[in-house]
């Protein structure tokens, strides 16, 4: 009688499991405010090749990669040796004045605390991407660089995310391009209606409202 309660028993067990979710996370105007430290970066690189730059402008359109900004201000020749030359500017410049997100640190907190994986996918060039996170005390399980929009699903497919949170159109791309739910955020450039009309499955206000979604999601999935 002993062995069948026991038999019994383990089988509602592991019925009742949800699956742990790896969600991704894109990194500017997601997770952090990165404009103060991009505008300084423009402004110090404005100086150092006498080439006007309008940094004001330029932080109101951050999603792309650097080199789809600095062909507004530079001829296309040189556009990968400025891109160089910011990229290791950067870390001296850029790290220091970017903040966290309201909500960012607990929305990595609330997939960990389902039992999932938090990765990070951006068109920043990775090693200053994970200086900003290190900075921050923002600590994912993985952090990919240097893709946007659609290349993210690459990325993505790896990590064997099933949601992807951005604050551009181009991350809603990203994330249906690899069958990811996309979840987006309007705390970038692109507003609510921009961001739904480009397919977004989600979109929050901000990172303070994921976690509650996060909750909610999952029992709804599984």
């Amino acid at each position: 009688m002993a062995h069948m309660a026991s038999t019994t028993f383990s089988a509602p067990a592991a019925s009742s499991a949800l699956p742990a979710p790896t969600v991704g996370f894109d990194l500017d105007m997601t997770l952090i405010d990165s404009r103060p430290g991009i505008r300084a970066c423009y402004l110090a690189l404005s100086e150092r090749t006498g080439t006007y730059i309008d940094a004001d402008l330029a932080v109101t359109r951050l999603g792309p990669p650097l080199a789809e900004e600095l062909v507004h201000w530079f001829p296309a020749e040189e556009v990968e040796a400025m891109s160089d030359l910011y990229r290791s500017m950067y870390p001296t410049i850029a790290i220091v004045p970017t903040l966290a997100l309201p909500g960012a640190r607990e929305a990595i907190a609330a997939v960990r605390e389902a039992g999932g994986r938090a990765v990070v996918v951006t068109a920043k060039h990775e090693p200053n991407a994970k200086l900003h996170l290190e900075h921050l005390g923002i600590e994912p399980d993985a952090v990919v660089g240097d893709l946007w929009a659609e290349q993210k699903a690459e990325a993505l497919r790896e990590h064997g995310a099933t949601v992807y949170v951005g604050d551009h159109v181009g991350d809603v791309r990203g994330a249906r391009a690899a069958d990811a739910l996309s979840v987006a955020v309007a705390t970038g450039p692109c507003a609510r209606d921009e961001l739904s009309a480009a397919g977004a499955d989600v979109v929050l206000a901000d990172l303070t409202e994921f976690p509650g979604w996060l909750s909610a999601y999952r029992p709804a999935r599984a």
